[in-house]
């Protein structure tokens, strides 16, 4: 117990610091607006409704490392207990050890290493996750970034005594994220996302949470460019997502969703 005590006290304090070193009050940053739509799975209920999401994103950059973060807001329009009115979200800062040395930390195709802190949270569920970790960025032709992460994924939820979800023992987390942007004629088109696998952990009822694996590729059209010639503002296309085990439950998710951004 002290061990895992240690541990959690450890993943708070390197993830603290790292917020406070990664997020100055001046950067450079690019916010998006996102909107989803799509017959997503209740993974508790089998049930699949179609349900609308809002996702309020930034990626900003400043002279020791980069930030990430998003909120989304959900809603399937069933009283059922899952996705009404939800919102979840997840906030990434880093610290380059490439910008601290003032040269590439790395060699060949890697082209810096960083420390990651990151924090995940769902409102309904009442759930809090630390990430503390590494990641690796790495230099991939025709790809504008591509970045590796493995961190821990440490519950530091109130659990069923505060009316949230069961709290569960900690894990580890692999995700790989990245974009492309591309050309077809006169046509531009933009490709992101990401893939993670999180593993297996028991929750505090001793039922086992299973392993999960979410991808979820995006891929849209430069509409403004093409209607209005405003580039890099407003793109339409689909986002695809497979999620194994969703939640660590049995069900799974394979849909395509209808996908529309707004850059700022």
């Amino acid at each position: 117990m002290q061990n895992i005590a240690w541990t959690r006290s450890l993943g708070r304090w390197i993830a603290a610091t790292v917020f406070l070193l990664a997020v100055p009050p001046t950067a450079v940053a690019q916010t998006e607006f996102h909107y989803q739509y799509g017959r997503l799975a209740n993974p508790f209920s089998g049930a699949r409704h179609y349900t609308q999401i809002l996702t309020v994103q930034q990626a900003s950059s400043w002279s020791l490392g980069d930030s990430f973060v998003f909120i989304d807001i959900l809603e399937d329009g069933v009283a059922d207990g899952f996705n009404d009115l939800e919102f979840y979200g997840e906030w990434y800062p880093t610290l380059s050890f490439g910008r601290l040395a003032d040269r590439t930390v790395g060699g060949g195709p890697l082209r810096d290493v960083a420390l990651i802190g990151g924090i995940n949270f769902d409102g309904d569920a009442n759930v809090l996750k630390w990430l503390p970790g590494a990641r690796l960025s790495w230099d991939v032709p025709g790809l504008v970034f591509f970045n590796m992460d493995v961190t821990a994924f440490i519950d530091a939820s109130s659990g069923l005594e505060r009316g949230g979800a069961p709290r569960t023992t900690d894990s580890f987390m692999f995700d790989a994220s990245w974009g492309a942007a591309f050309d077809i004629g006169s046509q531009s088109f933009w490709f992101t996302g990401h893939a993670e696998y999180i593993g297996a952990t028991t929750n505090e009822l001793g039922a086992p949470v299973k392993g999960w694996i979410l991808a979820q590729p995006q891929l849209g059209w430069d509409i403004g460019k093409a209607m209005t010639g405003a580039a890099n503002q407003l793109f339409l296309g689909v986002e695809y997502q497979y999620w194994r085990n969703k939640l660590g439950a049995d069900e799974d998710d394979n849909v395509a969703q209808l996908w529309v951004m707004w850059r700022l």
